[in-house]
């Protein structure tokens, strides 16, 4: 269990530091629309390049943050039939749900987006419209994402399985979306009474 640990929290750095990076690239696209915006109304001027490459940062910063989403458990549940449950059960739904579910589709989706992306970079295939950007950085985005999330995937069934036989702690207790508001708004509370009483004094 132990090797298999470590390969956990190797994929878990690898996946945490991928994703905070990529975050960016939200930052760039919105400055890419700024500056397509402003040119295209100061000199009445685009280029349906800048427009795809708006889409392939959105792209990019979706897919490649996705498996550290998953490792920050906050891929969406249906938290009000989830949250009836004990933590043993939601442990064994989320195992259930790893190997049956997520496990093969991003598995074919992986076996699938090869070949896809090979036949697209051999062809040089380019965007079907005037002046747009190549296509095989984009499709290979979507292989890199799905082979990502896989990883994760077994990351996150090793852990479960670590968790429910005791060998580590919870790294992501569940708590339910009210129980969420009420800490929150428990912090909100400490945070105005610290600041009124500084007020004060």
């Amino acid at each position: 269990m132990a090797g298999l640990l470590a390969l956990s929290r190797t994929i878990d750095r690898m996946n945490e530091f991928i994703g905070k990076s990529v975050s960016w690239l939200i930052l760039l696209a919105i400055l890419v629309s700024a500056a397509n915006a402003v040119i295209r109304k100061v000199f009445d001027t685009s280029s349906n390049a800048w427009l795809e490459l708006q889409w392939y940062l959105f792209g990019a910063a979706f897919m490649l943050a996705a498996a550290y989403t998953l490792k920050q458990n906050e891929h969406i549940r249906i938290d009000i039939v989830y949250g009836l449950f004990s933590r043993r059960v939601q442990h064994w739904i989320d195992l259930f749900g790893h190997v049956f579910f997520l496990m093969p589709f991003v598995t074919l989706m992986v076996f699938y987006f090869v070949p896809y992306v090979s036949l697209s970079f051999h062809s040089g295939e380019m965007s079907t419209n005037a002046g747009g950007l190549i296509v095989w950085p984009a499709k290979a985005i979507l292989l890199v994402g799905f082979f990502l999330l896989a990883l994760q995937g077994i990351s996150e069934i090793i852990k479960k399985i670590a968790i429910m036989r005791g060998v580590i702690e919870d790294p992501n207790p569940f708590i339910s979306v009210h129980e969420q508001a009420e800490l929150e708004a428990k912090a909100l509370a400490e945070e105005a009474k610290a600041l009124a009483e500084e007020v004060r004094s």
